[in-house]
Formats: structure tokens, C-alpha cells, sequence
């Protein structure tokens, strides 16, 4: 049995992990910390274990190989570095860090410890993006020319973060606070979007988007459009938000030689290199999901031989997004220049 160690637990993640850890039995939390004594006391409640008032009390305790960092992710950078020099494998929910510049000295930190190393983005395990992403590698679409994604929801229609919903007091509030997200309702879905266009189609050059507020109830930017140009010539576009009642159309990926999109959970695929993919019906024939990632993660703790996300890659997506937030309150294009580490 692997013990494990929670360092923060504010993010609004937390209960469906908390559920995931309590079907294990090969992992088990031996403590919860969080800088809230009230937020780690209910979820450790939701474990069956106890809580501890010092952070240093898990990352001292040479039975915990892991470490769980839920926390807000302002905190991120303290965390991060305290955990990687104890030697703690981490799942750190996503984004890495609220700039590019943070992300990439918790990378260094992440690397120079040599731990397992694993964030939240569990769209990469779903059947309709390992299936393009197949396909990219095959050829089937020719040169692709445009690419969109969205990662919508009613968040904030349906008020999600407010005081008095989720766990906790204050429920999810500090996920509307900027200083403490890094980003609003654009940035924290568009973060998913952001990681499935990159890992599909590789490094931007340049971006720029548009953010706004539908209601007052929240201070932060609650949807979104960004559009990216890749270094390969692609144009994108990311759509993201909290005010979205339906997300129809997640993905599209058009080519030269074909298409493939969702529309309402079911994919279309158009090709003149694979036969029956006329595009007019469903295509059924797709990869079979992979785990959630954060049941990667718990795999890979446990010794199972898994694919994780590369941390280099958590650097890339908040610089990108850094980028699209500076577009939107600029008004301009943002060539994007990596950070050094």
C-alpha cells in the first residue's frame, strides 16, 4: 500500500479525487494539509485519516512518496518547491503556475528532484483525441489547415463557485479571484482546450484573444475566444467559458484530405485515404479511453507502466495562456517567446 500526502485542497477537483483515492486499495492518504484548518478537516473526514497543522509533518514522513497539491494555485510555486526537495513524486492540478516564468522555475525544481511528476489534463485519455491524434500520425487528413476546440460549461449561469456551495465555507471563490487563479472562467476551462491543441498540433507563434463578463456576481473574466497561429502555419481557434448551456462542438480538425469533428458526442470522420469514412455517418472505430489522469498518476505511484504529462509541456501552456490574456487586455497579437530554464 502506497501512502500518500494531500498539500492543499481548494480546488474545486478535490471531491472527485477524494472518490477516486477512497475506490483504491492500493493507495491510501495517510494525511491532509491545507493552510484552511476547516478544509483539510472535511476532507480528511472524506478519507478516513487525519490532518496535520505543519506541511513539513508530510513531507518529513519517509512513508509518504507522494504528494497531492489541490491548492489555490497562487500557492503553486512555494508548494511545489518544498515537496520537490523533500523528494515527493506530485500530482499538482492544473495549471502548473499562473505565469510562464513560474511554471518554468517549477519545472526546473520538478526535474532536478527526478520525481514522478503528473497534472489534471485527463482529455488527452479520451477515445475522440487519441483517435486524431492517430490520425495526425497516419497522415489520413493531409495538410491540416484549421483546428478548433471549446471547453464550455454553466458554471457561472448556475453559480458553481459561490459561498455555500461544494465542501467548503467559501465554496470555490478564490477560482473567480485572478490573484489567486492566475485566470478566470476563459483561462481555467481553456486550459484543457489549450493542452489538447498543443499536444495534437505542437508549438504556437503567435496569439491573441478576447475575454468578458456575462453577470457582475463574479470579478473575473467569465468567457472567452483566443486565436492561435502554430509555428507549422495552423490557425486555431479556443473557445471557453462558465456562461455556455450546451458545448455542441468540442473539436474540429480540418485538412487538405479530410475532417474529423464532434458534434454531440458523436464523431464525424471524412477521408480519401480510409475506406467508409465519408464523414456522413458516426465513426465508431476508435481507440478504447485511457484512465483518468489523475488514475495515471496513482498507477505510476504503484509501479504500473504509464504515459504521463511531460512537465515541459505544463511550461508551454502557461506561457501560451499568459500570452492570451496580454492579447485580450492589449488588444493585440502576442508573439510568444518561451521562458528559459
Amino acid at each position: 500500500m502506497k501512502k500518500v500526502g494531500y498539500a492543499g485542497v481548494a480546488h474545486i477537483h478535490t471531491p472527485g479525487f477524494v472518490d477516486r483515492l477512497n475506490k483504491r486499495n492500493d493507495v491510501q492518504v495517510k494525511a491532509v494539509w491545507d493552510k484552511e484548518a476547516a478544509r483539510a478537516q472535511i476532507t480528511a473526514d472524506k478519507l478516513g485519516t487525519q490532518t496535520v497543522d505543519d506541511l513539513s509533518t508530510i513531507l518529513n514522513d519517509d512513508e509518504i512518496e507522494a504528494v497531492i497539491i489541490c491548492s489555490e494555485t497562487s500557492d503553486h510555486e512555494e508548494l511545489v518547491a518544498k515537496a520537490a526537495a523533500a523528494g515527493k513524486h506530485l500530482f499538482i492540478e492544473k495549471p502548473l503556475g499562473t505565469t510562464g516564468a513560474a511554471a518554468a522555475k517549477m519545472a526546473r525544481a520538478i526535474q532536478d528532484a527526478g520525481v514522478i511528476y503528473q497534472t489534471g489534463y485527463f482529455m488527452r485519455s479520451q477515445p475522440v483525441h487519441r483517435f486524431i491524434k492517430q490520425q495526425l500520425a497516419a497522415g489520413t487528413l493531409g495538410k491540416i489547415t484549421r483546428v478548433r476546440h471549446s471547453n464550455v460549461h454553466d458554471g457561472s449561469l448556475g453559480h458553481w463557485f459561490d459561498p455555500g456551495k461544494g465542501w467548503f465555507e467559501d465554496g470555490w471563490m478564490w477560482m473567480t479571484d485572478v490573484e489567486k487563479a492566475g485566470v478566470g472562467g476563459f483561462g481555467d476551462l481553456g486550459s484543457h482546450s489549450l493542452d489538447i491543441l498543443l499536444w495534437l498540433f505542437g508549438d504556437v507563434a503567435q496569439v491573441t484573444a478576447q475575454v468578458d463578463r456575462a453577470f457582475d456576481h463574479y470579478s473575473c473574466d467569465e468567457y472567452g475566444e483566443g486565436m492561435l497561429r502554430f509555428e507549422n502555419g495552423i490557425i486555431g481557434t479556443l473557445a471557453a467559458g462558465w456562461v455556455d448551456v450546451l458545448r455542441p462542438l468540442p473539436i474540429l480538425v480540418s485538412g487538405t484530405e479530410g475532417q474529423i469533428y464532434m458534434n454531440d458526442g458523436d464523431v464525424f470522420f471524412r477521408s480519401e485515404h480510409v475506406d467508409g469514412a465519408d464523414g456522413k455517418q458516426p465513426w465508431t472505430d476508435l481507440p478504447e479511453a485511457l484512465p483518468h489522469a489523475f488514475e495515471l498518476f496513482l498507477d505510476a505511484i504503484v509501479g504500473k507502466d504509464v504515459e504521463l504529462i511531460d512537465v515541459n509541456d505544463m511550461v508551454a501552456h502557461a506561457t501560451v495562456m499568459e500570452a492570451f490574456y496580454e492579447g485580450a487586455a492589449n488588444n493585440t497579437w502576442v508573439q510568444i517567446e518561451k521562458p528559459t530554464f
